[in-house]
């Protein structure tokens, strides 16, 4: 048993060693991703991409993975935490968040419920947008990773139907109307590597046409 136990570490270094950063379980973090969530406590806020950052840039135009929602998994929920952290950060204060703003390109985001009681933020693996509505809403917007900026869009749905993931491993379904689908549908645009300005260009294109 116990050769058995040394043969499967030795198994697991090598991987780690020859895959780098490539994780080892699929759906997991990355090593680099496990090194920055673990970097810090639960509480320590993470830095914000800014597209005024050439890197940062980047990697906010990368699509993000799927990640396997396990509530066992102690790096998710260090990530989970420090991504509410910053997102509650004075500094940020925003009304959502999604995890490549911090790095991290998986589909992970906060969202904050204004279609609820008290207006409670809660976390979303994996979310998918099924169905727009064709009714439309303007509302203005900001973003954390686009400085001092915001801009009034058209061209989002006031009625979305969403499917995700929960962090006790429920997949889910639900309707989300109003300001908070709008919410959803800018985070779930920064998994897509979709940023607000990308909407803005398409509508005065449109105008222009």
């Amino acid at each position: 048993m116990k050769k058995n136990v040394f043969l499967l570490i030795g198994i697991t270094i090598i991987l780690s060693s020859c895959y780098g950063s490539k994780s080892i379980l699929k759906n997991s973090f990355t090593v680099e991703q496990s090194e920055l969530i673990m970097n810090s406590d639960s509480l320590t806020p993470m830095r914000v991409l800014k597209i005024t950052n050439r890197q940062d840039s980047l990697l906010l135009r990368t699509k993000s993975q799927y990640i396997k929602a396990n509530p066992n998994d102690l790096v998710l929920q260090r990530f989970v935490n420090r991504l509410y952290a910053t997102v509650r950060d004075s500094i940020s204060l925003g009304v959502g968040i999604a995890a490549p703003q911090v790095g991290v390109l998986k589909n992970i985001i906060w969202v904050q419920r204004f279609d609820k009681e008290n207006f409670p933020f809660e976390v979303y693996l994996n979310p998918v947008i099924k169905t727009y509505s064709d009714e439309k809403q303007t509302f203005r917007e900001g973003c954390l990773s686009i400085p001092n900026r915001t801009e009034t869009l058209n061209t989002r749905s006031f009625s979305i139907s969403i499917e995700y993931d929960t962090m006790e491993a429920e997949h889910k379904t639900e309707t989300v109307e109003g300001f908070t689908s709008v919410i959803f549908q800018h985070e779930i645009d920064h998994l897509n590597g979709i940023l607000y300005l990308d909407h803005l260009q398409k509508e005065i294109k449109e105008a222009k046409e």
